[in-house]
């Protein structure tokens, strides 16, 4: 084993695990935001909206995180510079890189199978909890915030974590669009120094570790959040 590269492509690796983080953080942030109503109008209806939500879930389920990577990516990043006078434009410089599209499409993949999961943990809340809050005057909003959400997540928290180490462990297909997180770092130590074990053993021990901080995290958070039966 060598590792004399280490040092020369430690500020790389750093950038790389930042990355990662940012590609995980905010896939997972607006994926919840579209999963809570997904899964919401899957139990609630009206049936047009509960229908496109579970074609939603299906095709985000049903298809490969790598092919709706590409789509997303040779899609829509070959459909922007068409428009007219967009190159000119301020959003350009934002448009023209790679990241913004595999949060996009880590984005929809966690709406997908977290919507999936909320639909099940939202119809799981026991109904009797629900007309309690609306007997005391609570509105349907308040009765989602206060009960029926709280709850719904409480249920599902050690589900959710187990979904989100996947999406992390997804993060390397994002390499394969030029998103150079863990991965693609460790992959460029592999073609720069020939070294093919080391990198790879390296890249593993970064994602141990960014795992094993998922866990400790959402710990904590179900401690937090957790409901006393009565």
């Amino acid at each position: 084993m060598v590792w004399d590269w280490l040092p020369e492509y430690a500020p790389r690796f750093a950038e790389g695990i930042w990355l990662t983080l940012q590609l995980l953080g905010l896939s997972i942030f607006f994926g919840m935001m579209l999963a809570v109503p997904i899964g919401l109008v899957q139990v609630t209806g009206p049936w047009p909206l509960a229908w496109a939500a579970r074609a939603f879930c299906t095709v985000i389920r049903g298809t490969p995180l790598l092919i709706q990577l590409w789509l997303v990516y040779y899609g829509l990043g070959s459909l922007f510079p068409s428009i007219p006078g967009i190159r000119e434009t301020m959003i350009w410089s934002f448009l023209r890189d790679a990241f913004p599209y595999a949060v996009f499409a880590f984005t929809l993949s966690v709406a997908g199978y977290e919507g999936e999961i909320m639909r099940g943990a939202f119809k799981g809340v026991p109904k009797g909890e629900l007309e309690a809050a609306r007997a005391i005057g609570m509105s349907p909003l308040q009765v989602l915030r206060r009960v029926w959400l709280p709850r719904a997540l409480q249920n599902v928290f050690p589900t959710l974590a187990g979904e989100f180490i996947l999406t992390l462990k997804a993060t390397p297909l994002a390499a394969t669009i030029t998103v150079f997180e863990v991965y693609g770092v460790g992959s460029i130590v592999r073609q720069e120094t020939y070294r093919v074990y080391e990198p790879l053993l390296f890249v593993a021990a970064i994602y141990v570790f960014l795992t094993l901080c998922l866990v400790v995290l959402f710990r904590f958070l179900e401690n937090r959040r957790k409901i006393p039966n009565t």
